[in-house]
């Protein structure tokens, strides 16, 4: 086998582990995983699908790259050359690579543009949840079903359920009713926090005196897992995000529950997230 045959297999190899490391997923994250999360909302799909086209192009760059690199080296090598080249420049060769990067980058900008505008539109959302971060933890406020308010806090390893994961389950989880539009503001109470769902395509920073707004829709019921993604401290990696999706019957029967079990939000409260109409 020829050396450049062998540099043909390892760059196919790179590019097998590659899409495997791409279409790998998990619902939570798993220990060596390097797929993405299972997409849950239609945000994280079209993210997902981005990550996939990155991928090829990235691919197929380096592959050109590296190809043209061994081939520049063989065929232009001293042996072969002993008389360098003189050519100091050549039209169609400056304009083909400055014309090929230019075409990739508006083929990367496109999706990338049509996800951003997506994720920062306002669309006819049929309820608001309020997230605060503060150190070290989440408060959480639910303003169209009677203006109640929680703390959430990560469980200790003593208080962990059977499959709840280690520093990612919360005594109190935001639950959420799937397929509805949900939009969520973020702020801080003390420092910059960021409220990060990976499964669900969501990372907003959490700045204090500032709101942040996104919205986002659960397609499917479960638990989702996330992580405060924002250095904000020595408790930094002990605020873990959980979100559970129910059916909307049961996010009915969850709410009446919240409001006997959770305090209503008064008025003297030390942050107080404004109310958008």
């Amino acid at each position: 086998m020829t050396f450049l045959k062998r540099i043909a297999y390892l760059i196919s190899a790179v590019a097998l582990f590659g899409g495997l490391a791409a279409t790998g997923h998990a619902s939570q994250p798993t220990e060596w995983g390097l797929g993405l999360q299972d997409a849950a909302s239609p945000t994280a799909v079209a993210l997902e699908e981005f990550h996939e086209l990155l991928l090829y192009i990235i691919v197929a760059v380096c592959v050109v790259v590296l190809v043209l690199m061994l081939y520049v080296m063989f065929r232009f090598s001293e042996k072969r050359n002993p008389v360098p080249s003189k050519t100091s420049h050549n039209t169609l060769l400056e304009i083909i690579w400055t014309a090929v990067p230019v075409i990739i980058l508006v083929i990367i900008a496109i999706p990338s543009f049509k996800i951003l505008y997506a994720a920062d539109s306002n669309p006819d959302t049929e309820m608001t949840i309020k997230a605060i971060g503060k150190q070290w933890y989440w408060s959480y406020e639910y303003p169209d079903q009677g203006d109640f308010t929680f703390d959430a806090y990560m469980k200790s390893e003593d208080e962990l359920e059977p499959g709840e994961p280690r520093l990612l389950a919360t005594d109190n989880a935001i639950v959420v009713p799937v397929n509805t539009k949900i939009r969520l503001l973020v702020t801080g109470d003390d420092v910059i926090h960021s409220f990060a769902m990976p499964s669900m395509g969501l990372k907003l920073d959490g700045v204090p005196g500032r709101i942040n707004e996104t919205w986002f829709e659960v397609t499917a019921e479960g638990t989702y897992y996330g992580q405060c993604s924002e250095i904000c401290g020595t408790g930094h990696s002990y605020m873990p995000i959980m979100i559970k999706a129910v059916s909307k019957e049961e996010f009915a029967k969850w709410v009446e529950f919240a409001k006997d079990e959770f305090a209503a939000i008064e008025d003297n409260r030390s942050v107080q997230v404004a109310q958008l109409n």
